[in-house]
């Protein structure tokens, strides 16, 4: 763009705000000379004495951009509902451009032009077009070398590929010498150098006599395109939770079942106003949870929400329900355990602890870690080290990181002389792995080899015999690895990606090998079983939520056919140096999908790809579309893990409706893998002809366009498909009944449970904590936090929290986001500590008002009876028993502040009666964790 508009500018938004309301094109163009005028141009920010360098047919390119954006324009005037701003007023015209130009003075490359033409003493090499698969039909390479009295060096664009080259030319009886630099190659006298580098072209020097060949005039294609180390942004990691919670979505009560929430109210109870969460259950009855109460609330996950069986207040439907999950959360906790002791009982191999050589290999990743990456592969090779058997999880988005995390594990198992396997579904992702593996390892004495449809009988054969000797470390293949001819010599490690897309044989066999060796499994999105399983424990799962720095999100716009919105998209995307994937997954009828788009596009150059293919074809027209040699590849969902595209930056896919909702979060991903902004086009029938589920799928992917919602948009998948049994095969279950949230912390509270030694009872898996009622105002007041919707994550995640830790954090956010907080907002959180103190003690009621209070008690309670008997003993006018389980205080606690402090010392005394570890705990008093030093810190 030639001229600069900020989006940020209140002038821009009072546009959108005329469009919004119906003004047409031409009202655009009579209000835009008010709300921009003459804007700087590009050539108002260069040095007054720059010199322009203009490269051949610079000035043809200006001209035909210029009538591009007229054209461009004129078809967008038919879109009145999508009015565009004329070009004018966005761009300069190519005379004024000129006139802009005219004083710097100017060096053209080429015969074009004013400037002065210089021509220099070199020419490029010769063209050696090789058959990559033929290793002996490099003669004319061979036959150029031999020309006499000329040294060359060749140069490879990656480590991998320079070793592959190396192999070739010693083969045939050249010692190619080894060099980092162009200075190390002059300084020599060597006639054949290698190296490898960046280079783009190569060229002839005539004196001296020098020759430089890089690889695409070898082979006639780029290997790899190359980012620059970056540093990382921090991201959160979008977790499912209350905080996606809108009015009328299902939630569970632990102990009143499913209703739905109505949202936030205030409600004056003794004269003081509180905060309630409103629940609405069969029947119409209303139920209002105090926010301090809200860790008993969870979303309801596990079926289609609008069909959420609704309980009724009072009614023993629920308590039957929530038995039933009881009893399945204590089985499976018994057979989660019983895993947990075979592998106990069959012990893995504990590989070596990292060392100066994996530090070594972990510096030479060409990009700066996340955040998220560097906690994560400290967490894979932990397991590693264990002697358990690893069996983890890793969840990131597409080009989030996770191939290094494998590499970084392979190393590990190779250093400690095991071998590694690598799963892939398709032979292009194989392919893809194979020569990121190979570039990863180039300089170590590793040995990788590849197991696919790609190889030949003979090649397949000769690769089981040397992996079974132990001669080759990695091995990359598809589901060819599972078969039982492939034997290995020692078999450490085995690293799944996308385990999904196997079939059922082929995951049974990957559960025989968790047994013994470690399995580390990567995937974009889990499905909802594997998910549920890590979730609930019986898997370790690791997430990778911090986008690498420049990555934006993907804009997704669901849509139904429309030619020109199609014509438009992959113009935009082609004109701008980028390709597009055109998805249209019935091989049938492909072909004339093909012919109607070339209709449509006649200037692009579209090609097919399938997997009904030969491998052959397949391999060549993917390798031409990653090298940029056509515009828009249609094809199916082969592309689904296939290679790596960095300029592919726009992706429409067909009947989008009959996609999975882990399936389109992956086709997208197969686009914005560069800094460029990147779009999606979901494209559906009319909305009435989709199902609900279809709906839901699309709402939830065009909604969650983030980076890293991988995982959630595996959560959406968990409501939309249901849950399952963890360890059973329907696809249904208790679960439905009580909701995935809930199921999953039964089952988590009866896993600690059983390993802590304890028995299992109802009381151990309910979540009731101590009630508390000290008549006092407790709240994010609504002028201090205005958004409800924050108010209630907050409120979740404070009467959530487990921890001093976890609250100083919490209030560190808060008082940064909203400033000091007032008195209500201190005593949520001394209520949640209160609250957090109280339970171990088995207090499950506190209520407390200006005359005193009253505690009850569990019916054993594990606080030592001494104190109890202590504590009347010192003040008996003041602590006197009140029934079997009741301890009534009688004071005077008008202050609301002096009854919280009250309260909390006195708790503090029965968890301590020697008042020893009361120091450690902190001031009873203090308002609220961590607010003075924070406060401190701001100012």
């Amino acid at each position: 763009r030639y001229r600069t508009v900020f989006a940020g500018d209140p002038r821009a938004s009072l546009i959108y705000r005329d469009v919004s309301a119906g003004l047409s094109p031409a009202g655009i163009e009579y209000y835009l000379p008010l709300f921009f005028p003459e804007t700087a141009t590009f050539i108002d920010y260069l040095p007054a004495h720059a010199t322009l360098v203009f490269t051949e047919g610079a000035r043809t390119q200006i001209q035909h951009f210029e009538s591009e954006i007229t054209e461009r324009y004129e078809a967008a005037s038919f879109h009145v509902d999508r009015p565009a701003l004329p070009p004018q007023y966005l761009f300069l015209k190519a005379a004024d451009l000129e006139a802009h130009l005219a004083p710097f003075p100017e060096i053209t490359l080429g015969s074009e032009g004013r400037g002065t033409i210089r021509r220099f003493a070199t020419h490029e090499p010769p063209l050696l077009p090789q058959n990559t698969h033929d290793p002996e039909s490099h003669s004319k390479l061979l036959t150029y070398l031999e020309t006499k009295g000329r040294r060359t060096l060749l140069v490879a664009e990656t480590a991998g590929r320079r070793e592959s080259l190396r192999q070739i030319l010693t083969a045939h009886g050249y010692r190619p010498q080894n060099l980092d630099s162009w200075g190390t190659f002059l300084a020599s006298s060597e006639p054949l150098g290698l190296m490898a580098a960046p280079l783009d072209r190569g060229l002839e020097l005539h004196n001296p006599a020098i020759s430089v060949i890089v690889e695409s005039q070898l082979y006639g294609e780029r290997v790899q395109q190359r980012r620059r180390r970056i540093k990382p942004r921090d991201q959160q990691v979008i977790l499912r939770g209350l905080g996606e919670l809108k009015v009328q979505d299902p939630v569970v009560h632990e102990d009143h079942g499913v209703g739905r929430y109505l949202g936030l109210v205030k409600l004056m109870v003794s004269d003081i106003e509180n905060e309630f969460l409103a629940l609405e259950y069969a029947g119409g009855d209303k139920l209002y949870l105090p926010v301090t109460d809200l860790h008993l609330i969870g979303r309801y996950t596990g079926t289609d929400p609008d069909q959420a069986p609704l309980h009724k207040l009072g009614n023993e439907a629920w308590d039957k329900a929530k038995r039933r999950a009881q009893e399945k959360a204590r089985d499976a906790a018994v057979e989660l355990l019983e895993i947990y002791a075979r592998r106990a009982a069959n012990p893995g191999h504990a590989f070596a602890p990292r060392n100066l050589e994996y530090t070594r290999f972990a510096d030479a990743f060409p990009f700066e870690e996340t955040p998220d990456q560097t906690r994560v592969i400290a967490e894979v090779l932990s397991d590693m080290e264990n002697l358990r058997p690893m069996d983890r999880l890793v969840c990131g988005d597409v080009g989030f990181g996770k191939t290094e995390v494998a590499m970084r594990a392979a190393f590990l198992a190779i250093h400690d002389h095991k071998q590694v396997a690598v799963l892939v579904p398709t032979t292009l992702l194989a392919q893809q792995h194979y020569q990121n593996f190979r570039d990863r390892f180039a300089d170590l004495p590793v040995e990788i080899d590849l197991l696919s449809r790609f190889r030949t009988r003979p090649e397949i054969e000769q690769a089981i015999s040397r992996l079974q000797a132990g001669r080759i470390d990695i091995v990359i293949g598809t589901h060819r690895l599972l078969q039982d001819d492939v034997r290995f010599h020692a078999l450490g490690l085995v690293i799944v990606d996308e385990e999904h897309r196997f079939g059922v044989r082929q995951k049974e066999r990957m559960k025989a090998l968790r047994a013994h060796v470690d399995v580390l499994t990567l995937t974009a999105t889990p499905l909802p079983r594997t998910l549920n399983m890590a979730l609930a424990g019986l898997r370790d799962v690791s997430l990778i939520g911090t986008p690498p720095q420049d990555r934006l999100s993907i804009k997704t716009f669901v849509t139904t056919w429309d030619s020109a919105l199609i014509r438009e998209a992959c113009l935009r995307e082609t004109r701008r140096g980028g390709q597009v994937y055109f998805l249209h997954n019935d091989v049938r009828s492909m072909a004339r999908r093909e012919h109607e788009l070339k209709a449509l596009m006649p200037e692009i150059d579209i090609r097919v790809a399938h997997g009904q293919m030969p491998e052959r074809e397949l391999e060549r027209v993917m390798l031409d579309f990653y090298h940029q040699r056509f515009h828009v590849l249609l094809c199916s969902t082969i592309i689904e893990t296939g290679i790596d595209v960095p300029t592919a930056n726009t992706i429409i896919i067909e009947r989008a409706d009959r996609f999975g909702l882990a399936q389109l979060h992956q086709l997208r991903g197969r686009v914005g893998r560069s800094h460029h902004r990147a779009y999606a086009y979901l494209l559906t029938p009319e909305p009435a002809a989709l199902t609900t589920d279809a709906r839901k799928r699309l709402d939830a992917i065009a909604s969650l366009e983030n980076l890293g919602v991988g995982f959630a948009l595996a959560s959406h998948d968990l409501e939309i498909r249901g849950a399952g049994e963890l360890l059973g095969e329907s696809q249904s279950g208790q679960i439905d009944e009580i909701g995935f949230t809930l199921y999953s912390e039964l089952l988590e509270r009866a896993v600690a449970t059983l390993k802590a030694g304890k028995d299992l009872d109802d009381e151990v898996l309910s979540a009731r904590s101590t009630d508390i009622d000290l008549h006092v105002a407790a709240l994010l007041p609504e002028d201090y936090c205005p958004d409800p919707h924050v108010r209630l994550v907050f409120y979740k995640r404070i009467a959530s929290t487990s921890s001093d830790a976890q609250l100083d954090d919490l209030a560190g956010e808060i008082i940064d986001r909203f400033g000091p907080p007032p008195k209500p907002a201190t005593r949520l959180f001394r209520l949640a500590r209160l609250r957090r103190l109280a339970k171990p003690l088995g207090i499950t009621r506190i209520d407390a008002g200006p005359k005193g209070a009253r505690l009850q008690f569990v019916a054993k309670p594990t606080l030592d009876p001494g104190s109890l008997i202590a504590l009347m003993q010192s003040a008996p006018k003041q602590y006197r028993l009140d029934g079997p389980q009741g301890l009534r205080v009688q004071t005077e606690w008008a202050d609301p502040d002096e009854r919280i402090e009250g309260i909390m010392r006195l708790v503090l005394r029965l968890a301590d009666p020697t008042g020893k570890g009361c120091e450690d705990r902190g001031p009873a008093h203090a308002p609220i964790a961590g607010t003075q030093t924070l406060q401190h810190k701001r100012h």
